[in-house]
């Protein structure tokens, strides 16, 4: 089986910043790209970005600037450092790893539960 939990989340004041992290463990054999999505009351799940295993970033353009993801692949972490919060930045956080189980498995997407992040005064 493989997990994936995200800690991290909080409730934070417009202008803060918060660090959430996302460790997958279990039986893994390997992780290509993982990524942050989130999603808020009454709306659609939406990409925030991806990382893949070398380190290339991809962020949706409403956080482009304001956010940073980094990976620990030693670890199967990942991170969302995120700057300057806006109230609308108030979602569940969700992580998900495209790995392989083994190596002869094909890669597929695992998700985790999420982390709620609400940024109010």
């Amino acid at each position: 089986q493989v997990q994936l939990v995200e800690s991290g989340g909080d409730l934070v004041q417009p202008g803060g910043s918060l660090r959430l992290s996302c460790a997958a463990s279990g039986s893994i054999f390997s992780i290509s790209t993982m990524g942050w999505y989130r999603r808020a009351p009454g709306k659609q799940r939406e990409l925030v970005g991806t990382i893949t295993r070398e380190g290339t970033t991809n962020y949706a353009d409403s956080v482009k600037g304001r956010v940073t993801i980094s990976r620990d692949n030693a670890k199967n972490t990942v991170y969302l450092q995120m700057d300057t919060l806006k109230p609308e930045d108030s979602a569940v956080y969700l992580c998900n790893a495209l790995l392989q189980t083994t190596i002869i498995d094909p890669a597929r997407f695992y998700w985790g539960q999420g982390t709620q992040v609400t940024v109010s005064s």
